[in-house]
């Protein structure tokens, strides 16, 4: 007892965590990615074409959170202040003024019509760290904000799936019989439609909108899970710890949630990251397609067809071939660690009661 204390013994989740942080490349790939992606979050804070806050003669403005007309800051046209305007930057930089600005000054969809760029798109500088694309956006703020559309995208449409594969798979296996019988033919009628076909339908009928490429993808992205859940509540109905709470009175409810679910989420956790990976690409191809988003909205697969485009060009494709390999080699290295920390072979993992 170091502290006149017994040491509680190590639950499961403190095992599998400490597991999970022993592969220190899945690991760091974890910290990486959540690094990154909360830094897509707060990208209003790093790339903008607004400063985060302006000191005016002697007022307190906050630009980022309001928009304030140009004769605020002693323009002469009743619109929206332009913070590359030279006089509003003049006025701005004047003595006893101060405007706090984010570190790169453009946003996603900011046309750069001040400094001197002799053609478009335009090469890495000092200005534009990555260049520019084919329109003139600045294409470290196209990167940032097109990684967090394809993030939070992936993320939502991994959680849709997985909740409804779960749902399907777990009624299929644990009722089985005839409810087994037709929920997989229907399964297998559903997934036979022609996915592609009916997302190219979808954007000839409907302008481009990520709810409904969401919705869209959501109900044809959960059967491969339910295969897995299906078959885990198949064999998980048949032990002795599900017969005793049968015996015991318990709910079909209860039985399901409390007692098979929590020993059936082995391959759901597994696959999550791979899932995740899936679906970013998804995105991307369809916006490399023409299927999906258009400019200006930000988007990684976007930049890959402008790349395509515009072969000169070099770090238009580079940048976001890389963005694209770096957040799918980090999910997959996550991946790599969570079936690594799951596997069932080891003595290591201690397991809950009746598991």
């Amino acid at each position: 007892m170091a502290d006149g204390r017994e040491d509680a013994p190590e639950t499961v989740g403190r095992a599998l965590w400490r597991r999970f942080r022993s592969n220190r490349l899945g690991y760091w790939s974890l910290m990486l990615f959540l690094g990154l992606y909360c830094l897509s979050l707060a990208g209003e804070l790093v790339c903008n074409d607004r400063p985060l806050i302006v000191r005016y003669q002697g007022d307190w403005y906050f630009p980022l959170f309001k928009d304030y007309d140009e004769r605020t800051f002693g323009g002469t046209l009743p619109i929206r202040a332009d913070y590359h305007d030279p006089v509003v930057l003049a006025q701005l930089e004047a003595p006893g003024n101060f405007a706090l600005f984010p570190i790169n000054r453009y946003y996603y969809d900011t046309l750069d019509y001040y400094t001197a760029l002799e053609y478009v798109p335009s090469p890495p500088s000092s200005e534009h760290w990555l260049g520019t694309d084919i329109a003139g956006y600045d294409i470290v703020a196209r990167l940032l904000y097109g990684f967090r559309t394809s993030i939070t995208f992936a993320l939502i449409l991994t959680a849709a799936g997985t909740v409804i594969g779960i749902a399907v798979g777990a009624l299929q296996g644990y009722f089985a019989g005839k409810v087994d019988l037709f929920t997989q033919r229907f399964i297998e009628i559903w997934s036979a439609m022609p996915e592609l076909y009916l997302v190219i339908i979808f954007a000839s009928i409907f302008d481009y909108s990520l709810v409904v490429l969401l919705i869209l993808l959501t109900l044809f992205g959960w059967m491969t899970l339910s295969d897995y859940v299906r078959a885990e509540f198949l064999r998980n109905r048949q032990l002795e710890y599900v017969k005793a709470a049968r015996a015991m009175g318990l709910s079909h409810w209860q039985i399901a949630w409390r007692h098979i679910l929590p020993n059936s989420l082995t391959p759901v956790i597994t696959f999550l990251p791979f899932r995740l990976s899936a679906a970013i690409m998804t995105l991307a191809s369809l916006d490399f397609l023409g299927l999906g988003a258009t400019a200006p909205d930000p988007s990684l697969g976007l930049l890959l067809l402008q790349g395509k485009e515009t072969l000169s060009a070099w770090w238009i494709a580079m940048s976001a071939f890389a963005v694209l390999v770096l957040a799918l080699l980090l999910l997959t290295f996550m991946g790599e660690a969570l079936r690594g920390t799951l596997r069932t072979d080891s003595r290591e993992l201690p397991l809950p009661e009746g598991a």
